[in-house]
Parts: C-alpha cells; structure tokens; sequence
C-alpha cells in the first residue's frame, strides 16, 4: 500500500469562486479537509484609517466601496452614526425611502448571491436568470443618484433628493425594432415609484422561477443539505448575524429587535431555518427576497400619498439648492466650507448598527470635536463568518468548501476593510 500524505493547497485568491481575493491554506488528506485557514491581508485598502482623514461627508462614498453588493445599507450605518453624534432626525419621507432603498439593496445583495452561489456549484441559468432582475433594479439606483453602485445617496439628515418622477428610457438602436422599444420601455413611461411598484408586482413571479429550478433539485440538494451544519449554540458563540444566524434556527433581526428609521411601522416576517446547513440558509434567504419585496410594496404606497421634504433645511449640515447657491452670497459660502472643510461633530461616541444583507453592520465613531472622526470602527458582518471557515468545512470535501463560501455570501471589501 502506497503511504498516503497530508499536503498544503491554496484556494484562490483568484479562484472564480473564492468571491474576491479570498487565499484558502488547504491541508488535505486526498479529498478531505483537515484544516482550513483564511488568510486576510491581499485586498486591504484602509477604508477606516481613509475615513479618518477626511471630513465626515467626504467619507459616504468609502462606505459603498466595502460591500460592493450593497452598496447604500452600508452608507446608512456610517450616516446613522454621524446622525447620532449630531442629535438631528431626517423627515419622514427620507426615512421612508432609506427603508425603500435598504430593501432593494437587500434583494440586490440576495440575487448576486444566489447566482454566484449557484453558478459555483454548477447552476448556470440561475445566474443569468438573477442578473435580469438585477438589471431592473440598478437602473432604480441610477435614477436617484445618477450612478449604478456607487450612490453615495444617503446623507446626514436625510437623502440627496427626492424620487424623480421619470425614469430613463431605452433609446432606438439598429438591432432593435419599435415593438421591442416599446415593450422594453412600458414599465418606464411613469415615475420612479411606478417602475419599482412594477417591479415588485412581477418579482414574486421570478422567485418561484428560482425555486422551480432549485428548491426541490436533487442535485442542488445533495450539494446543499446537511454541509456546513452550525448549531444554534454555536452561531452565537461565533458571533453570527444575518441569515448566517436565522438559518440556525435564531430569531434575531435589527430591523424587528432594534428598529430603525420607519421599520417598526412596516409588516414583514422573519424566515428562520431548522438544520443550520447550507440548504436552509439559502431557504432563508429567498424568503427574506419575499419579505423585502413586501416591505418595498409598502414604503411605495405610503411615498405616493405623502409628499414632503427629503432633507432637512440646515445648511451647516446640508448644503443649499444649486439655484440658491447661484444667486446668494450666504448659500455660495456654505456651500464652499461644506465641501471643502465640512462641518465640526460634537465631541462624543456613538454606534449605530442596521440589519445588512449579510447580517449586523455597524459602524463606530469617535469625535473630539473635529471635522474629521477621530476613530471609524466598521463591525462587517462577513468577518466574523469568515472566521468559521476552518470549522465549517473541516471533514468535508474539496468540493464542499465552495458550497461553503457561497452560503457564507462572502464579500471580501468588508472583511479586507
């Protein structure tokens, strides 16, 4: 008989399913795993020392760039934290949309996961399925702040501006006839809010598509059900959150246990799973798609009936309307010392978490009194899954881990951060 030996593999970090620049240290004993060891460091890019040199408005933008899957939940941790330093509550109608938009983020996140996590284990039609809804909802994120990921949308003490009330259009091309225009641009010919609410009619539809093709696939399930098994004990003690925590069977939602901005007035349930494997995380999580399409149902009713002011009118905060900048002496000054040294936060500390697609993003500040924060502190939810890597995947197979990484819903700017 043949001695047979233990040897060290890399994983990535450009493996197309490592989900970033993820690098695995591998020891095998043929097919299976003995240990595994997530090595951090290959992206960094300093977003909480960046944050810490720049004036606190200048910093929204850094926030988008952690997790680049959703962009606009992490500038509402980061924006909830200033907010609180500040003592100033946004209107209503700006709370209404941050909710709106937390949502389709959600569902954003949710769809990139589930056709990465299904194209990493050979479901190819899930990912080109995903990313036709996906397509719909980038063009909403377009709309509002004029770029598809990056948005920068959410500003201390409200939002950037309001809905508009037309969306883009599809323009004539030589390779597409006037029918297809038309048929392409009949959810666009109203507002904004008429396109989201088109979308979310229609989207209930696509989910079951996926679950047609999933849900009950023998395949899908052999690749799924019992691997990476987490008990509930044992999520907490791993300080999971998110779907990573609710598929152990953890009731356990920021948007339910610690309200914020207009959650406690919206009507949604909180899927848990049973077995703590990856099959029931994704359960989960195509059923939070279910409860987020519902919630952004809601948000789009009550926006239609209450118009109202999207931010608040303090310009040592908030800078002027261009055309006032334009005409007013006073305005045009504002405007330049908020965009170039940007406004002083009282002294103090606050945290402020939201329920992130990816579990319980937080974001902790320190001010001495500056324009500047003196410490940024980001709490990312895949950090903490990602730690579980070696327990996850120990004593199953080479091709388990990839099942693995894919519930964990990996993205690698927040845990390189």
């Amino acid at each position: 008989m043949p001695e047979i030996q233990n040897f060290t593999m890399n994983f990535g970090p450009q493996h197309p399913a490592a989900h970033g620049v993820l690098r695995l240290v591998l020891e095998m004993d043929g097919e299976v795993i003995h240990r595994a060891d997530p090595h951090v460091g290959l992206l960094h890019r300093a977003t909480e020392k960046l944050a810490e040199s720049k004036p606190f408005n200048q910093s929204i933008g850094y926030m988008d760039r952690l997790d680049y899957v959703s962009m606009m939940c992490n500038e509402h941790g980061y924006v909830l934290a200033i907010e609180k330093l500040l003592g100033i509550e946004p209107p209503v109608r700006a709370q209404y949309i941050r909710v709106l938009f937390d949502e389709i983020t959600r569902i954003l996140n949710h769809l990139m996961w589930l056709g990465a996590h299904g194209l990493d284990i050979g479901a190819m039609t899930m990912f080109l399925y995903c990313f036709r809804e996906r397509e719909d909802l980038m063009d909403c994120y377009e709309a509002v702040s004029g770029t598809r990921m990056h948005a920068t949308y959410y500003r201390p003490g409200g939002v950037f501006r309001d809905l508009p009330e037309e969306m883009p259009q599809y323009q004539p091309a030589d390779n597409r006839s006037a029918k297809e225009l038309d048929r392409m641009n009949a959810d666009r010919s109203g507002s904004l809010l008429d396109f989201i609410d088109s979308f979310a009619a229609r989207f209930p539809g696509r989910i079951d598509e996926y679950e047609t093709l999933l849900t009950d696939n023998r395949i899908w399930k052999q690749r799924t059900v019992n691997i990476g098994v987490v008990s509930p004990e044992r999520a907490m003690q791993l300080g999971f959150s998110g779907p990573m925590l609710r598929g152990s069977g953890i009731v356990w939602d920021l948007r339910k246990m610690q309200p914020y901005e207009v959650y406690d007035r919206m009507d949604f349930d909180i899927p848990v799973g049973v077995n703590g494997d990856c099959y029931d995380r994704y359960l989960v999580r195509v059923e939070e798609m279910r409860q987020s399409n519902r919630i952004i149902r809601q948000c789009v009713d009550w926006l239609r009936d209450n118009p109202g002011p999207v931010v608040l009118e303090d310009h040592k905060i908030i800078p002027p309307a261009r055309i006032e900048m334009k005409d007013d002496m006073e305005s045009l000054i504002h405007h330049f010392k908020l965009f170039t040294e940007g406004y002083c936060v009282p002294e103090g500390e606050a945290y402020a978490a939201i329920e992130h697609p990816k579990g319980e993003f937080g974001v902790y500040l320190v001010s001495d009194g500056a324009n500047k924060p003196y410490r940024v502190k980001v709490r990312a939810p895949g950090f903490a899954h990602l730690a579980s890597m070696n327990e996850m995947v120990t004593g199953h197979m080479l091709a388990d881990v990839v099942a693995v990484i894919g519930t964990q819903d990996i993205v690698f700017g927040e845990i390189d951060r």
